[in-house]
């Protein structure tokens, strides 16, 4: 990393955007090897509330038959509206653009709230019943919070939790085990909803893009739809109607890899790559069974050693271009 930022520099120099003085400067203020600790207590901040809302939940298990439900939910109300009014008293309110809280401790405070508040519609479902047997409201209504306080508290963890809400409302699931091994695989129709929610999730940062409605959440929702478009085109690989999904797949790699570069995403391209690469082994061997080659699978075993030896190669350099690339457009 500090080869690269001293590259960086020395290009700057080179194509006189920076001034010999400058760069000596630079140069010197590198050498005092200083460090930021705002990662580490961000990192502490949020371990600090994980552990906080997990204790209520600890809490609440051991407690139930001694305490009482209507206690209990009482506490647990008590300190969600105590959350929020805090983060409602010290925020300036909604706006199109980015709006951070002058403290980022109310930005964990904010997500605290909306867990504490999705463990209480959760509990009040559990114990009373209180939506009946529709429980997918018991879901959408904490969903419909958590979107409510990303966009007016400009929250992307809490973003993510409104997502994953959405997703469990239409019946997906988030554990990736369940996800192949019970879902995907034996419900093609669940397979389908999430392709069109993932292409739903992609036309709306599309969207919001253009009317400027919060563009910085678009790394969320491009995640969240890769990975949804990515697995459902897979997964539908391996039906009989294969031959669509792939073509699909193709037109979304092709999309989010040119889109990584655009946006200087390394997450978004090395799981566009990742999907990529698989979608096309599987759609491969489709099309080779589907013409009955018999000597596939001894060419096969053959060219396999070869064949990976390539994949990790190739894989190589494509980060080392992606790196390039992004590096460059950076620097102008």
């Amino acid at each position: 990393m500090a080869n690269l930022e001293e590259q960086a520099a020395q290009t700057l120099f080179e194509q006189n955007h920076i001034t010999e003085e400058q760069l000596e400067a630079i140069q010197a203020y590198r050498g005092l090897n200083l460090f930021s600790v705002h990662n580490e207590l961000k990192f502490l901040l949020y371990l600090s509330m994980l552990l906080f809302t997990s204790g209520i939940g600890i809490l609440i298990y051991q407690n139930i038959d001694t305490i009482g439900h209507s206690v209990l939910l009482g506490l647990l109300l008590l300190v969600t509206l105590i959350s929020f009014y805090f983060c409602f008293k010290n925020h300036d309110g909604f706006k199109k653009e980015e709006a951070p809280f002058p403290n980022p401790l109310y930005d964990y405070l904010v997500l605290t709230a909306v867990i504490l508040s999705c463990t209480f519609v959760g509990y009040l479902q559990f114990q009373y019943q209180t939506f009946g047997t529709h429980y997918g409201l018991a879901t959408l209504v904490p969903t419909i919070i958590s979107l409510f306080c990303a966009y007016y508290f400009d929250n992307k963890s809490v973003l993510s939790i409104g997502i994953t809400g959405m997703a469990a409302y239409l019946g997906l699931s988030v554990d990736p085990k369940h996800y192949f091994e019970n879902e995907m695989f034996n419900n093609r129709t669940l397979s389908y909803i999430g392709l069109a929610f993932g292409l739903t999730l992609l036309l709306w940062a599309l969207y919001a893009s253009k009317i400027n409605l919060k563009k910085h959440f678009n790394l969320v929702y491009l995640t969240f739809s890769l990975h949804l478009v990515g697995i459902a085109c897979m997964v539908n690989l391996c039906d009989d109607y294969w031959f669509p999904f792939g073509l699909v797949l193709g037109i979304a790699t092709y999309y989010f890899y040119n889109l990584s570069f655009q946006i200087r995403s390394i997450s978004l391209f090395i799981f566009t790559v990742l999907y990529g690469f698989i979608g096309m082994n599987i759609f491969f061997v489709r099309i080779l069974d589907s013409i009955h080659f018999d000597d596939f699978f001894s060419i096969f075993i053959f060219t396999t050693p070869f064949y990976f030896i390539g994949i990790i190669i190739g894989f190589i350099k494509l980060i080392k271009h992606f790196n390039k690339k992004t590096s460059d457009d950076s620097i102008r």
